[in-house]
């Protein structure tokens, strides 16, 4: 078997993956023809360029011009069923999507209104797709204690209900910690999934383990800076969401040659495989399996991933039985 042919054949799960940044480029280009005048090109050529980013606040920018699309609950059910038709085809079987609740409150959508297209979205994506989505409801640090009222709000009073998880995205070096949302989140039974150590150094990894509890930390690959925090994540075994081809993208890695993936592993590190926003970043969760055979991972590494993204995601323990026996049956050679 080929390396294509077992990446294709091997079961995936997808546990980093954000709603607006799912949208396939059909997908944009169908809402910026539809609501014109946000800036965002209206042409597939234009939006490739458009999708070539700078450093990390340019792509902020850009995420933002194309979250105004998203004008009603019909609009987010659209994105959450484009996704699953995208990891369908890519043999993924469960994803846990990013929703950032405050986006689409200042495009003025109830809280309701939304929670019911997500609702309905998950049981279409589950039933025409044969893929189970859960949301993570996470906060855009950068907008403030306002954002992670909303997120709160939402995610306590009325959540939909494959909500699994609190998170905090944005520009690290402009957020605040949230420990008090977090806290709340946690006591009514979310799991907390910050990101941190992905445009900053160590310290924000330090801040959202002892601040936020986190369970699981979106990148984390600014880890290896600091040897004391390498030994506590190979101990704790805190699963790190890494995002190869995002990372580049961003500006955060300078080459995907130089991306430290095969040294968190080598340093017995959790790592597990995603994709980010994937038509952003021109690549797919299968695509990011084979950046990570390029940087030298072995056909069982990658199935380890596979098992690992599986293992640290919050389905239920016997469908990830099932899962982990499917990836098994997968031969390596």
């Amino acid at each position: 078997m080929t390396i294509d042919a077992f990446i294709d054949a091997l079961p995936k799960v997808e546990l980093h993956v954000h709603l607006v940044g799912s949208a396939s480029v059909s997908t944009v280009l169908e809402l910026s023809r539809r609501h014109p005048g946000s800036g965002v090109p209206t042409s597939e050529e234009e939006l490739r360029a458009f999708y070539t980013f700078t450093d990390f606040p340019h792509f902020a920018r850009v995420y933002q011009a194309v979250n105004s699309l998203v004008r009603d609950p019909q609009d987010v059910a659209t994105l959450v069923l484009g996704l699953a038709r995208d990891l369908s085809a890519q043999n993924a079987r469960y994803a846990e999507l990013q929703v950032t609740p405050y986006a689409h409150a200042i495009m003025g959508m109830p809280m309701r209104e939304v929670t019911e297209a997500l609702n309905l979205a998950a049981t279409a994506s589950r039933e025409d797709h044969g893929v189970e989505m859960a949301y993570i409801f996470d906060i855009p640090g950068e907008y403030g204690e306002e954002a992670a009222r909303i997120t709160l709000d939402h995610a306590l009073g009325e959540p939909p209900a494959a909500l699994v998880g609190f998170g905090l995205g944005g520009i690290e070096q402009k957020r605040p910690l949230f420990r008090d949302a977090f806290a709340a989140a946690r006591a009514a039974g979310l799991h907390s999934v910050p990101h941190g150590g992905e445009m900053s150094g160590p310290e924000t990894i330090w801040e959202v383990i002892e601040g936020l509890g986190a369970e699981r930390i979106g990148h984390g690959i600014n880890c290896l800076g600091d040897e004391r925090l390498v030994a506590h994540l190979r101990e704790t075994q805190i699963p790190l969401d890494v995002c190869p081809t995002s990372n580049v993208c961003t500006g955060q890695v300078g080459r995907i040659e130089d991306h430290p993936l095969p040294r968190l592993l080598e340093e017995g590190l959790y790592v597990t495989l995603n994709s980010d926003d994937p038509p952003m970043f021109a690549t797919t969760l299968s695509q990011e399996y084979r950046v990570a055979h390029a940087l030298g991972l072995s056909a069982e590494q990658l199935a380890q991933l596979a098992r690992n993204s599986v293992n640290a995601s919050y389905l239920p323990k016997e469908t990830r039985q099932t899962l982990l026996a499917e990836i098994d049956a997968v031969p390596t050679s």
